[in-house]
């Protein structure tokens, strides 16, 4: 057996720790490049804690995914302010826009020509400056990935700069950021995390270590993300999200995803949807595809027995079984209330074409089992209905 892990050189996790930020950015650099979102008033905390330290600040916005173009837009910007530090503060969008920017302070040329798929994919070869990530939500475990998910408008799909090169130098991860999350935010960020707790649980390039974090964090959103939607100020509720979110992110750095994620390229290119939403939707049939095509192709894959044990997980009973699995997820998206994804635009007619991107996203790697073409449209069919 041989396996590799990697992760940001420190994770920092508790409530109250945004506290410490400042002594520790201030080892890091002195001209900070901070990444919020549209509201500035949430970088209020963490500005006083770097100002206290006498650490410059130059602030950028991000109401939007990121795209090559805003990543290039905040890159110059840095460079104009001589930052020798980058900090995000935000959800996915905003950590993922500060690790590209990060990225390219060091890095020449721009965010094509390290694309995947429809950029000249050529791979970092220095470290990015030093990034500190600051997550106030709970679902994309951006805080601790090595890829930047970017959104190309032009070419109606969203992909990666990855690199090992791009993981944060410190994740910061305070649950108290998330008290405020509102419900709709709170649920389509929770089911980003369990999504990325179990198919990295499932794919073929799982280690030993990968599947303690998806087993963790398998167990904490199944017990809490219900408790988190319905009651926003719940600490333990919030805590236990946070943690499934950073399970999440340190599984899928380092044992890939599965056809939720190669899905969810395409259609967060092409339409306006939530990544969170269209894991909600998603997950339950490419669960329920995937156990299908394992019995009928690859009975004796050890993943079977794994969508097994993620019902156990799920349900608490020790005799569930992957179709319990499969309705669990069912239920728990329809009491989150989640939109569905015909709700964005997309019609039958768009199948072919999402179909088409989703077998050549790189996530489509990680699945437990190669879907054919028929299978991936009946998972969609049954996801817009």
């Amino acid at each position: 057996m041989r396996f590799e892990f990697a992760t940001a050189t420190r994770i920092v996790f508790g409530a109250g720790t945004l506290r410490e930020v400042g002594s520790l950015a201030s080892a890091l650099g002195q001209r900070a490049f901070v990444v919020g979102g549209s509201s500035t008033t949430r970088l209020a905390p963490l500005l006083d804690q770097l100002h206290a330290q006498g650490i410059i600040t130059t602030i950028f916005t991000v109401d939007h995914e990121p795209t090559v173009a805003s990543v290039l837009a905040g890159m110059q910007q840095a460079q104009n302010a001589n930052s020798d530090l980058v900090i995000g503060m935000g959800g996915g969008s905003v950590i993922d826009t500060g690790k590209a920017i990060a990225a390219l302070l060091t890095n020449p040329g721009d965010p094509l020509d390290y694309l995947e798929v429809v950029g000249r994919g050529q791979p970092l070869t220095i470290p990015a400056a030093p990034y500190i990530a600051l997550p106030t939500t709970a679902g994309t475990g951006a805080e601790v990935t090595r890829n930047a998910v970017l959104a190309v408008p032009e070419r109606r799909v969203k992909v990666s700069m990855r690199s090992p090169l791009m993981l944060p130098r410190l994740a910061l991860i305070d649950p108290e950021l998330t008290l405020d999350l509102p419900p709709t935010i709170t649920a389509s960020t929770g089911m980003d995390a369990l999504t990325q707790c179990i198919e990295p649980y499932v794919s073929p390039a799982a280690t030993p270590l990968t599947d303690g974090f998806c087993r963790e964090g398998i167990a904490r959103a199944a017990r809490s993300l219900r408790q988190a939607y319905h009651h926003g100020h719940d600490l333990s509720a919030r805590t236990d999200m946070a943690i499934a979110s950073l399970c999440g992110g340190l599984a899928l750095a380092n044992a890939k995803l599965g056809a939720v994620h190669g899905f969810a390229a395409p259609l967060g290119g092409m339409f306006p949807l939530a990544h969170g939403v269209v894991c909600a939707r998603l997950l339950p049939f490419v669960m329920a595809a995937n156990v299908q095509a394992l019995q009928a192709r690859a009975p004796d894959s050890p993943a079977l027995a794994r969508y097994d044990q993620i019902a156990q997980i799920v349900t608490g009973q020790s005799t569930a079984r992957a179709a319990d699995g499969v309705t669990w997820v069912q239920q728990l998206g329809s009491e989150l209330n989640l939109p569905s994804l015909s709700t964005s635009g997309i019609t039958a007619a768009d199948i072919p074409t999402v179909v088409a991107q989703a077998r050549r996203a790189s996530s489509m790697q990680g699945n437990p089992v190669a879907l054919t073409e028929a299978e991936l449209t009946d998972i969609l069919q049954h996801a817009i209905q």
